[in-house]
């Protein structure tokens, strides 16, 4: 959770930055970009997902070995995703893929040169988001964390001197930002490299000189990363089609950068925490799975969710309380887009809890091997709730932004309930995984 948190920072403090030193229109503009870069980033990340079922798994069972070859075979499939497909495709896409959202011209201008360095150089935070998920999978949770603290401190001193310049370094303004981020996940990524060589750490790469591909492991990460995949292309499809929904609007650039800043950053401080969650009782439910205690895995469960709910509290009361202040922190003064943004954050405060419980026991789900269900969830949740009222509604009238901000809660609501009583069905105890052996 505190990674999640520490890690969200970048992106408010990128925010932050832009919205003081060029304006709304460049928070809109990477508001867009990462929802664009996400749809692609989730899919290859989710060899991550397969990679943390099985090493908790075998973690579990004591057998070291193969956790061993997971983590490499994980880093050696996303390492040529990234670099050899995601890096091209990106760059030659990225104005089409803003077109396709309807983001007005000044939105384009900031945000295509943001998104063709994110696409082009995401292998350092790849590499990152691997190593968090082998090592909490592992039972390491405080590495992660350390290495996070370090990446936000070196994006931080980057964005500051790119985005506004320091001495004889110009000023990057939008695209600055994407160099910091870039450049620290670059540097992290080479340290990680060297410890997981080294075993520095509870996994790391074989120690018998297997460097090829192992099919048998890959076709593993791809059986249970895959559905998780599929689940975060699906749910971030669902984000780029709402932002054409928010595209359509009459004040489509505020609520474009309403949209960035109320749901993309502050709501990250309880779906980071979330997510944080979702790992922890992942790895939890996959340790406990493999040394057959499952009375533990729903324990865990069920004590994520309460913590959930716990923070989920604290930020509704901000929400309610202070939106100004919230909303002043990224230099959002325009009295458009803060009303749009303020209405948001009501229908956020309640999205919240569900969304905590939600995220929860997918992890529930994930980390014991059913990661399908979560898939199938999305879906209805993600996308039919929400783009399927936005649809009802621009038929019959003109959208608002309160019936977008609405369809988001109606969405997350769903995927609570459907989330919880999917794990209460208990399938996820007679799941079973395995590799053939070295």
């Amino acid at each position: 959770m505190l990674q999640n948190v520490i890690g969200g920072l970048q992106g408010m403090i990128d925010h932050a930055m832009v919205g003081h030193f060029v304006g709304y229109t460049a928070n809109a503009g990477i508001g867009v970009s990462w929802q664009i870069f996400l749809v692609v980033m989730v899919f290859i990340s989710s060899l991550f997902t397969g990679m943390a079922v099985l090493v908790a798994r075998f973690v579990g069972a004591g057998d070291r070995a193969s956790a061993n070859r997971v983590v490499y075979q994980a880093f050696l499939t996303s390492s040529v995703l990234s670099i050899g497909v995601l890096a091209p495709l990106g760059y030659f896409l990225a104005p089409t893929l803003l077109r396709f959202v309807h983001a007005a011209p000044a939105v384009q201008a900031e945000a295509l040169p943001f998104l063709r360095i994110m696409f082009v150089f995401s292998f350092g935070m790849m590499t990152f988001f691997m190593l968090g998920g082998a090592l909490r999978a592992a039972g390491d949770a405080r590495t992660p964390l350390r290495y996070g603290v370090a990446l936000t401190v070196m994006n931080i001193v980057f964005n500051v001197i790119l985005i506004r310049g320091l001495g004889p370094i110009p000023a990057y303004g939008t695209k600055g930002a994407a160099m910091g981020t870039t450049l620290a996940g670059g540097l992290l990524a080479l340290l990680a490299f060297h410890r997981l060589v080294t075993h520095k750490w509870v996994v790391g790469f074989p120690r018998d000189g297997t460097w090829g591909p192992d099919w048998a492991i890959i076709r593993s990460l791809f059986r249970f990363g895959l559905p998780t995949g599929l689940q975060g292309v699906a749910m971030n499809v669902g984000g780029v089609l709402l932002l054409r929904f928010i595209g359509s609007l009459e004040p489509s650039a505020a609520a474009q950068a309403a949209y960035a800043i109320g749901y993309t950053e502050l709501f990250s401080l309880i779906t980071w925490t979330s997510v944080g969650l979702m790992g922890a009782t992942s790895a939890v439910a996959g340790q406990n799975l493999g040394a057959k205690r499952p009375d533990r895995v729903s324990e865990g469960v069920h004590a994520a969710a309460k913590i959930g709910l716990s923070a989920a509290a604290v930020v509704a009361v901000l929400f309610l309380t202070i939106p100004g202040a919230l909303l002043a922190a990224f230099g959002m003064k325009d009295p458009e887009v803060v009303q749009i943004a303020t209405l948001l954050l009501r229908y956020l405060s309640v999205s919240a809890f569900f969304i905590t419980v939600a995220l929860t026991y997918t992890g529930g789900l994930q980390g014991t091997g059913d990661t399908r269900s979560p898939f199938y969830i999305t879906l209805i949740s993600q996308i039919v709730i929400p783009l399927g009222l936005c649809t009802l509604l621009q038929s019959i009238r003109p959208l608002t932004p309160g019936d977008i901000w609405l369809s988001i809660l109606l969405g997350h609501m769903t995927r609570c309930t459907l989330s919880l009583i999917r794990f209460r069905q208990g399938k996820w105890r007679s799941i079973s995984v395995g590799i053939e052996p070295a």
